[in-house]
C-alpha cells in the first residue's frame, strides 16, 4: 500500500528538509558539520526574503509620511547596553547535565517535561519546580542548580582588545541612540516613527526549532514616538478609524492563568473591547491593528492569535505587551511583539550619556522625553510561518504547491518553451524572456529542462504564480499560454499584453 503524503507540513524536520531541498535555507558552515543557531538563505530564500522586506518597508515607511528609516551599526559601545539594561537583565536560566556537561535552559526543560508554562517565573520559582518534581536532564541525568547566563555577545575591538563592545541584542537601541540625530536633521514632529531592518544577536543556550530560536536573526522594527498627553496617529488614524471594529483571535491574561489548557477560551474580540477593558491604549491598539493587517495579507487568519503578556513576564521597560502568535507544528508561538516602552529607553540614554534627548512638541509648546510604542516583527519566524502556511500537497497534481502571495514569491513568472529540441521555439522563448526582463521589475525564471508537466510541478513547488508556455502556435500568432499556479487554469494572451494582464491580476 502506497503511503498517502501529508497535505501540510507536520514537523520542523519536514520543514527544514523542504527548505534545504528547494534552496530556501541551508545550515551555516554545513561543510564543516554546521554551527548551531546560524543559517544561510539560499538562492530562493534570498529572493523571497528580499521581496518580503521590500513589501514591509513599502507598507510601513514609504506609504506613510510619519515614518522614516535608519540602518544602524550591529556593534555598539558597552555603555549603550548598560543604559538599556541588557548587560544586567538580558539573561536566561541555565542548568547543566552533571554527567554529559551539556547545558539547557531551565524554563524550557520544565515546560517540556511538565507541559506547563513558566513565563515570568523567577529563578527561585524555577528552582523550586525542578526540585519538587525531581527533574532530570533529557538524557536522564542529574542537573546543576540554576545559574544566570547573559545572552549578549561581547566584542574586543582594536589590536590590543582593550575596548569592549557588544553585538546588538536588539535593533531598537540603534534607534534610541540616534534619536537626537534624527530630530536634529529629519524635520519630524510628534507623533513620528523610525523604522529599521537589521540583524540582532543573542547567545542562546540551546538554539532549536530551525529558524525559530537562533543566535543571529533579522528584525523589522518600528519605534513610534508620541506625547502621552494626546495619542493621535496623524494621517493614518483618520482613514482607519474603523480599526476599533477590527476582529481577531485573542488570548487574555485571565484565560492564561487557568491551569488546564483545555479550559482556556481563545475567542474573537474587537479592538474596542480591549480599550473598554483598559488593557491597551488607543495608539497601542492602532499599531497592533496595522501589524495584524500586514500579517493577514500572507498568513491564514485562523493560524494567528494575539496573546496578552502576563504582568510577571513583562520586560523591565514595558507597561503592556502583546504578541502575535502563529500555530506552528509545535504549537502557538510568538512571531511578533508590540510593547509600550514608555520613555524608559530615551530617559536611560539621557541619564547615562549626560545629553538631552528632550523634544520640543509644537502642539503643546513643551519639551518632553517622548513615549514610544514598539511593533517588532521577527523576520525568520515569519519566514517559517509563511512556508508552513503556504505549503500544500495536492493529490491530483501529485506534487507540492507553495501558495505564496504573488507579490513576494521568489519568481513572479517562469518562461517555458514547450519542447527544448526545436531551435525556433527556444529562440522565441528567449525573446519573450528578455522582453519581460527588460520591461518589468519582476524576477523571471527560464526553464527548458524536462517535460512541460514536470516543469509546471517544479514551479508549483517554489511558489511561482504564473508560467508562460511558448508553443508552435506562438510562432504564428505571437500569443502564449499563461498557466495559473493555484487554479491550474490556462489563458491565451498576446506577448505584448502579458505584463498588463498580470498587473491586473
Amino acid at each position: 500500500m502506497v503511503e498517502k503524503k501529508s497535505e501540510k507540513l507536520k514537523s520542523i524536520d519536514e520543514l527544514y528538509t523542504f527548505c534545504k531541498k528547494k534552496g530556501f535555507v541551508f545550515k551555516s558552515s554545513e561543510l564543516y558539520n554546521g554551527l548551531a543557531g546560524f543559517y544561510d538563505y539560499g538562492f530562493l530564500g534570498v529572493e523571497l526574503k528580499n521581496n518580503i522586506l521590500k513589501n514591509w518597508w513599502n507598507d510601513f515607511v514609504r506609504l506613510r509620511k510619519d515614518i522614516i528609516g535608519l540602518d544602524g551599526s550591529i556593534i555598539s559601545k558597552k555603555k549603550v547596553w548598560d543604559a538599556s539594561g541588557h548587560t544586567k537583565n538580558f539573561n536566561d536560566p541555565l542548568v547543566q547535565d552533571l554527567k554529559t556537561k551539556k547545558y539547557y535552559r531551565a524554563d524550557h526543560l520544565i515546560e517540556e517535561q511538565l507541559k506547563i508554562s513558566v513565563d515570568g517565573k523567577t529563578i527561585e520559582e524555577l528552582q523550586r519546580i525542578i526540585e519538587e518534581n525531581n527533574l532530570l536532564s533529557p538524557e536522564g541525568n542529574p542537573i546543576s542548580k540554576i545559574k544566570v547566563f547573559n545572552l549578549m555577545f561581547p566584542v574586543n575591538i582594536g589590536a590590543e582588545g582593550t575596548v569592549i563592545a557588544f553585538l546588538r541584542g536588539e535593533t531598537a537601541q540603534s534607534i534610541f541612540i540616534n534619536f537626537k540625530n534624527i530630530i536634529d536633521t529629519g524635520r519630524v514632529k510628534l507623533p513620528f516613527g523610525i523604522a529599521q531592518v537589521g540583524k540582532a544577536f543573542r547567545n542562546e543556550i540551546s538554539p532549536r526549532e530551525f529558524l525559530f530560536r537562533q543566535r543571529e536573526f533579522l528584525q523589522m522594527e518600528i519605534e513610534y514616538f508620541y506625547n502621552p498627553e494626546y495619542e493621535s496617529v496623524e494621517y493614518e488614524l483618520e482613514k482607519d478609524e474603523n480599526f476599533l471594529e477590527f476582529e481577531f483571535y485573542f488570548l487574555s491574561s485571565e484565560e492564561q492563568i487557568l491551569k488546564e489548557k483545555n479550559e482556556r477560551k481563545i475567542k474573537k474580540i474587537r479592538m474596542k473591547e480591549l480599550l473598554e477593558q483598559k488593557k491597551i491604549k488607543k495608539i497601542h491598539a492602532y499599531w497592533l491593528y496595522k501589524s495584524l493587517k500586514w500579517y493577514y495579507k500572507f498568513l491564514k487568519e485562523e493560524n494567528l492569535r494575539v496573546r496578552e503578556h502576563l504582568k510577571e513576564e513583562l520586560s523591565h521597560y514595558s507597561s503592556a505587551t502583546f504578541d502575535i502568535e502563529y500555530n506552528f507544528p509545535f504549537g502557538f508561538k510568538e512571531i511578533f511583539g508590540i510593547a509600550d516602552r514608555g520613555n524608559y529607553d530615551l530617559s536611560q540614554h539621557q541619564k547615562y550619556s549626560g545629553k538631552s534627548l528632550e523634544f520640543f512638541d509644537e502642539k503643546t509648546g513643551k519639551k518632553i522625553v517622548p513615549n514610544v510604542i514598539e511593533p517588532s516583527f521577527g523576520f525568520d519566524r515569519f519566514f517559517m510561518a509563511l512556508i508552513i502556511d503556504s505549503y500544500f500537497y495536492e493529490e491530483e497534481r501529485g506534487n507540492v504547491v507553495l501558495k505564496l502571495h504573488e507579490n513576494i514569491s521568489p519568481y513572479k513568472i517562469a518562461v517555458l518553451p514547450l519542447v527544448s529540441n526545436k531551435k525556433e521555439l527556444l529562440d522565441k522563448s528567449f525573446e519573450v524572456y528578455y522582453y519581460l526582463l527588460k520591461n518589468s521589475e519582476f524576477n523571471i525564471f527560464f526553464d527548458k529542462s524536462g517535460s512541460i508537466g514536470r516543469r509546471y510541478a517544479r514551479q508549483d513547488e517554489i511558489g511561482t504564480p504564473y508560467c508562460i508556455t511558448i508553443d508552435f502556435d506562438t510562432l504564428n500568432d505571437d500569443s502564449v499560454t499563461v498557466r495559473f499556479r493555484d487554479s491550474k487554469k490556462q489563458k491565451r494572451i498576446k506577448i505584448q499584453s502579458i505584463l498588463n494582464e498580470i498587473k491586473k491580476l
